[in-house]
């Protein structure tokens, strides 16, 4: 019987909002994870830690902590293609892509949810053998370093999840920066005012993202998922072909 990695859904539960479901729940995530035994014995440690911290937080606070960090700054947004393409064209079918490919695995994605969300992806890679769940992993390596940098930088006990994640792809994480470094937090009210303030709203040919730079920062993953769709179009993403454009 092929080898699932349930610690990939694992810890993409643990990156969902807080919830009281979620928090009692806990501790027999940390079981899948231990009993799996893809992560070191001081990883784990870490994300006991990171369980208790958050079971004993006020659950209110703790929603709001996930809100304030991941709903409010792109930097360390948790939808992957916002890494990549930002807001342009490209993502949109870029999700289409991606939603087909969830689909040929027999993952139904949340409706509530854009396909792109960190944990819908880890729950798609839980349902494929452990060695095509790495590497579905490595695919998106680039952003999961950069991601959890940030969250480092800001002292946020989510990067021990993100780098959880590097763990078990193999990557090492990026070295942080220090003092004028520092990438400047786009979350601050100030940073958010002035994003509205220097965001230009255009209409044209001029502006069509396809003569951007955006395709030419996609991922692995991303390329893979353009290359189904110049290839069979929407439902060509079954998982053999999805193996195929790794290779």
């Amino acid at each position: 019987m092929t080898r699932r990695a349930r610690t990939f859904q694992a810890i993409g539960w643990l990156l969902t909002y807080p919830e009281a479901p979620l928090l009692a729940a806990a501790p027999e995530i940390l079981e899948v994870m231990e009993e799996e035994r893809l992560l070191t014995a001081a990883r784990l440690a870490s994300l006991r830690r990171f369980v208790e911290d958050l079971r004993a937080e006020d659950l209110i606070e703790a929603q709001e902590r996930y809100v304030a960090q991941f709903d409010r700054s792109r930097q360390i947004s948790l939808h992957l293609f916002e890494h990549v393409h930002g807001e342009s064209r490209d993502r949109g079918m870029a999700m289409v892509n991606l939603r087909e490919i969830y689909l040929a695995a027999g993952l139904a994605p949340d409706s509530t949810e854009l396909p792109d969300f960190l944990p819908m992806y880890l729950e798609y890679l839980s349902r494929l053998p452990q060695s095509e769940a790495r590497g579905g992993l490595g695919d998106v390596a680039p952003i999961l370093q950069v991601l959890h940098k940030r969250l480092a930088q800001r002292d946020s006990r989510y990067a021990d999840l993100v780098g959880a994640l590097l763990d078990i792809a193999g990557v090492k994480p990026l070295e942080l920066d220090k003092g004028s470094d520092v990438e400047p937090a786009d979350d601050t009210p100030e940073a958010i005012d002035r994003a509205w303030e220097e965001t230009a709203v255009a209409f044209g040919p001029e502006n069509d993202p396809q003569k951007g730079g955006d395709c030419g920062r996609a991922s692995a993953m991303m390329e893979r998922i353009n290359q189904l769709d110049r290839g069979a179009g929407p439902g060509a993403g079954t998982r053999t072909e999805v193996g195929e454009a790794r290779k």
